[in-house]
């Protein structure tokens, strides 16, 4: 489908089915864009309640150690009543390995170990207001990760801090439970940016090295002291997969929770739904597009048969004619096609027959303008020979007539010959002043007695180009003498000759009456001549010479101001065979 045939059917999508088309693509972005907040948002609220449960776990077990801190510092107990109390609860929360009693110095008080092998008290965090300090979490020997609680307590024998030993197995397992469609995940970071827990089996091993989540775009973000409020971005994972990313800080910890789902799980109703819009949108721009080109063929049938009558018409192809059997517009105008194409059959063997009338009423007077002087010479001479044969100077003077005139003759018909095939042209490496220069001397007389100035100004330096030095003489011989036909007397003729970059230039300028625009753009055609008289073929031989030598000819000209040839050639390095003599003189001025 082209041309109008496809317009027709576009300016029926276009009216009918772009407001809907418009109206769908707006509908099918923002459905995207509500629909990827939306699972942002209940992603969002999924993060926020699984913080809240990991926060309830730990503040579960920070109460029941301030229980235990409670009931030691109530009762006056003796050491081994205070351990007694410390097993009791270890015993009672199992996610307890360990409760010890510390003196600020360090020093323990009591402990729920059995043995003698009573640890050092953990480096601690700063207490919060509350008198409760968080550890750093620690990896033990089973590979698994743990932390310790501590609290404040005053005894009776001074202020004491009370620190669980925490096992984060329950942390672990709450974490795997948060599962994000079907492959998404949950991660816990520490307030140093190191992984706690992972929901992926296939991520658990980081956490047994050690170590961070830093690279995480979220992480830094939702560790910082400002972050309160859930975090969203999306970003490419080291494994080049496009994961949607939830952060939420866990005030109470100073940690983080990041949930991660594949963009393609996440948003997979969305881009349904918006496939399912688009197929529509293209389903009903096609139906429309199609019945368009449907109902149009009617008229673009007879459009289409117009238009390639036209296109043989002007192939040239007269006998052309459409048959459009319709009685609408559409079928009067392919009978004023056909009218029109019997008139044109008509009109063009007229101009045919007048332009064959003038073309050889032209070439007629052309020849008899040319070869009329050189006959009558010739003429005139054989009747004087008559007379004075017995003259061996006159017979001499008549030989070098009738050769003379007999050469214009020649010159005159080989013009003609030359239109119809290439002329024949040999390349020899040639100097460009010291041709032109040869010309220009050759000219001399021709200047003088028309009265006029031939200046010429040759290169600094030797400029060479291939070409024909008697097919160039008979450019530069030709446009030197159109200059002097066309200034008057005390006029100039300039004649130039210079090496611009890789090309050689010569301009043949004059101060003539120079040419009417409206002719300039014709004179390099055949038989176009601004003269009275000829034929007009020496610009269109001159132009066919100098581009068999792979040169260009242009001409400017200035009614009343003269006209300026510009010929351009390639240059060669090529140099002749024999010795170039020193160029001519830069200077050549003939005046009257």
């Amino acid at each position: 489908m082209s041309g109008i045939r496809a317009r027709l059917a576009m300016l029926v999508a276009t009216a009918a089915v772009l407001p809907l088309v418009a109206y769908g693509l707006v509908s099918v972005s923002t459905l995207g864009r509500a629909t990827r907040t939306s699972v942002a948002a209940g992603t969002e609220q999924l993060a926020v309640r699984a913080a809240s449960q990991i926060e309830q776990s730990i503040a579960h077990h920070v109460r029941a150690l301030r229980q235990a801190a409670a009931e030691l510092q109530a009762l006056s107990l003796l050491p081994w009543q205070r351990e007694r109390v410390l097993r009791s609860y270890v015993l009672a929360f199992p996610e307890f390995r360990t409760i010890t009693a510390y003196t600020l110095t360090g020093e323990v008080i009591a402990t729920s170990r059995l043995n003698d092998d009573v640890p050092a008290p953990p480096p601690l965090g700063e207490f919060d207001a509350l008198g409760v300090a968080l550890a750093p979490i620690q990896i033990d020997d089973d590979l698994l990760p743990r932390t310790s609680v501590a609290v404040r307590i005053q005894g009776a024998d001074g202020p004491t801090v009370l620190v669980g030993e925490l096992r984060l197995e329950e942390i672990w397992r709450l974490v795997d439970s948060i599962r994000v469609g079907t492959r998404g995940y949950a991660l816990l970071v520490d307030p140093s940016g190191r992984l706690i827990a992972h929901g992926d089996p296939d991520q658990k091993s980081r956490i047994a090295r050690g170590e961070d989540a830093l690279w995480h775009p979220l992480t830094k973000d939702t560790l910082s002291a400002t972050a309160r409020a859930p975090r969203a971005t999306e970003y490419d994972s080291p494994e080049g997969e496009r994961l949607l990313a939830v952060g939420v800080p866990l005030p109470s910890l100073a940690w983080a929770l990041i949930l991660e789902q594949p963009t393609d799980e996440a948003y997979a109703l969305a881009t349904r739904l918006e496939r399912q819009l688009l197929v529509a949108i293209a389903l009903a721009l096609l139906l429309t597009i199609g019945a368009g080109y449907w109902w149009g063929r009617s008229i673009i049938t007879p459009v289409r048969a117009l238009m390639r009558g036209t296109e043989a018409l002007a192939q040239g192809q007269m006998d052309t004619r459409v048959a459009i059997a319709r009685t609408d517009e559409l079928g009067r105008l392919g009978d004023a096609f056909n009218s029109m194409a019997d008139r044109l059959v008509a009109l063009q063997a007229e101009a045919r027959r007048q332009e064959r009338q003038a073309m050889f009423g032209r070439i007629a007077a052309g020849l008899v303008h040319d070869l009329a002087h050189p006959i009558q010479n010739v003429g005139n001479n054989c009747r004087l020979m008559l007379k004075m044969y017995d003259d061996k100077e006159y017979r001499e003077t008549f030989r070098r007539t009738v050769e003379r005139e007999l050469s214009s003759v020649r010159r005159v018909l080989e013009d003609l010959r030359n239109l119809a095939r290439p002329i024949p042209l040999e390349r020899f490496p040639i100097e460009v002043g010291r041709s032109v220069a040869d010309i220009v001397e050759s000219m001399r007389g021709f200047a003088e007695a028309a009265g006029v100035a031939l200046e010429y100004r040759g290169p600094e330096q030797p400029v060479f180009i291939e070409g024909d030095v008697f097919a160039l003489g008979r450019v530069y011989r030709n446009l030197i003498l159109n200059g002097i036909q066309a200034t008057a007397p005390g006029g100039t003729i300039r004649v130039e000759a210079a090496e611009m970059g890789a090309r050689a230039r010569i301009r043949i300028s004059d101060t003539g009456c120079g040419i009417p625009p409206e002719r300039l753009s014709a004179i390099f055609e055949d038989f176009v001549t601004t003269k009275r008289r000829g034929l007009g073929l020496g610009l269109p031989i001159s132009k066919k010479i100098v581009e068999q030598l792979d040169g260009t000819i242009a001409a400017e000209s200035r009614v009343n101001d003269g006209t300026t040839f510009i010929i351009e050639f390639p240059t060669t390095e090529k140099r002749p065979l024999r010795p170039v003599e020193e160029p001519a003189t830069a200077t050549v001025k003939v005046t009257e």
